[in-house]
C-alpha cells in the first residue's frame, strides 16, 4: 500500500520529569485516508506508562489524541536518559466499524493484511526553575524581620536639654569663688552645689540598656512560631500531593480496568456472532436431512396400486 495512514505529532514523547511526580503528553492523530482506520498502542515499560486510550478508532479525515502519563518515579535516571519506546500500530477495518468492534487480533499480521507501525522514543527534561528559589553566592536568600533597637532621638534629645551645660557650672564655680571672700560659711553650700550637679547628670542619663533594650525573646520566638507554621503548612500540603497521587494512580488503574472490560466485551459480542452464524448453518443441514429422509406419500399410494394389480392378476 502506498502512503501513509496516519500523521502522528509530535514524533517523540517530551516529558517533564520531576521525583515523585506525574508528567503527562498528549498524542495527536490524523487520518489521511478516506478509510475507517483502528490503532493500538504498545510501550516496552506497561508498568511506567498507562495510555488513555490504547485502542481506538479514526474516522475517514478525521483526528483523534490519546494521553500517555508516567508514573510517579522515586529517583530520576542517569544523565536524564530514557529508553522507554512506544509503538503505534494502524489498520484499515471494515467501514461503519464501531470502536467497541476492535479486538487485538486485528492488529495480528496475517497474509497480505497492511499494518503501519511508527516508532516514538522518550525524552525527558527537566523542570523549569523558579526565580525565587534561586541561591545568591551558593546560599538560599531568607528575609529576616527587620528589628528597630535605636532610641527616639526626641526623647534624648528632651534630656539632654535639661543637663546643665558646662559654662553653667563654670559660671557658678566663679560665682562661688567671689562670694568666697565676702562669705565665707556659703563656701561649702556652693561646693556641695557643685558637687551635686554630676550626680544629677548621671541620673538624667537615658538607662540604654533597661529602657530601650529590645525584647529579643519575643521576636525570637515569634520568628520561630512563623517558620514552624510555614513547615506545617509544606507538609500539609506534600501530604495532599501525595494523597492526590494516591488517587490518580486507582484512578488510571479503573481507567485500564474499564478499558480491559470493554475490549472483552468486544471479544465476547464478536464470539457471540460467530456462534450463531454456526447455529444457523447447523439447522439449515438439519432441515434438509429431514427433508431427504422417508418417501412421498403419492410414491406410496402407487407402489400400493400397483401390488394390488399385480395380485389381482396373479391370483385370476
Amino acid at each position: 500500500m502506498s502512503g501513509r495512514l496516519v500523521d502522528i505529532h509530535p514524533r517523540e514523547l517530551n516529558f517533564i520529569f520531576e521525583v515523585k511526580k506525574q508528567s503527562t503528553c498528549s498524542v495527536h492523530l490524523t487520518n489521511l485516508s478516506d478509510q475507517y482506520v483502528a490503532f493500538k498502542v504498545k510501550t516496552t515499560s506497561p508498568k511506567k506508562y498507562c495510555v488513555r486510550p490504547n485502542v481506538g478508532l479514526i474516522k475517514p479525515n478525521s483526528t483523534c489524541d490519546f494521553i500517555v502519563t508516567m508514573q510517579a518515579q522515586k529517583s530520576a535516571p542517569d544523565d536524564m536518559q530514557c529508553k522507554d519506546k512506544f509503538l503505534i500500530q494502524h489498520t484499515i477495518v471494515p467501514y461503519g466499524t464501531a470502536e467497541e468492534e476492535i479486538t487485538s487480533g486485528m492488529f495480528v499480521k496475517d497474509g497480505d493484511k497492511y499494518i503501519e507501525e511508527t516508532k516514538l522514543r522518550v525524552v525527558l527534561t527537566s523542570p523549569p526553575h523558579s526565580p525565587m528559589l534561586l541561591p545568591v553566592d551558593g546560599i538560599l536568600k531568607h528575609e529576616q524581620p527587620s528589628i528597630d533597637t535605636s532610641v527616639p532621638k526626641d526623647k534624648l534629645q528632651s534630656r539632654a536639654e535639661n543637663l546643665p551645660s558646662s559654662q553653667t557650672l563654670v559660671k557658678n564655680i566663679k560665682d562661688a569663688k567671689i562670694i568666697s571672700h565676702t562669705e565665707d560659711h556659703i563656701l561649702p553650700n556652693v561646693v556641695e552645689d557643685v558637687k551635686s550637679v554630676p550626680a544629677r547628670k548621671d541620673k538624667l542619663k537615658p538607662d540604654k540598656d533597661k529602657d530601650f533594650k529590645p525584647d529579643t525573646y519575643d521576636e525570637s520566638r515569634q520568628v520561630k512560631d512563623v517558620e514552624e507554621t510555614k513547615l506545617k503548612f509544606t507538609n500539609d500540603i506534600e501530604e495532599l500531593k501525595s494523597k492526590m497521587t494516591a488517587l490518580d494512580s486507582k484512578l488510571i488503574e479503573a481507567q485500564d480496568t474499564i478499558s480491559k472490560l470493554k475490549e472483552e466485551r468486544s471479544s465476547t459480542i464478536h464470539e457471540k456472532e460467530i456462534l450463531k452464524q454456526e447455529l444457523v448453518t447447523l439447522r439449515r443441514k438439519t432441515g434438509t436431512r429431514k427433508v431427504q429422509v422417508g418417501f412421498p406419500p403419492l410414491f406410496v399410494c402407487m407402489v400400493a396400486l400397483i401390488s394390488l394389480i399385480v395380485g389381482f392378476l396373479l391370483r385370476a
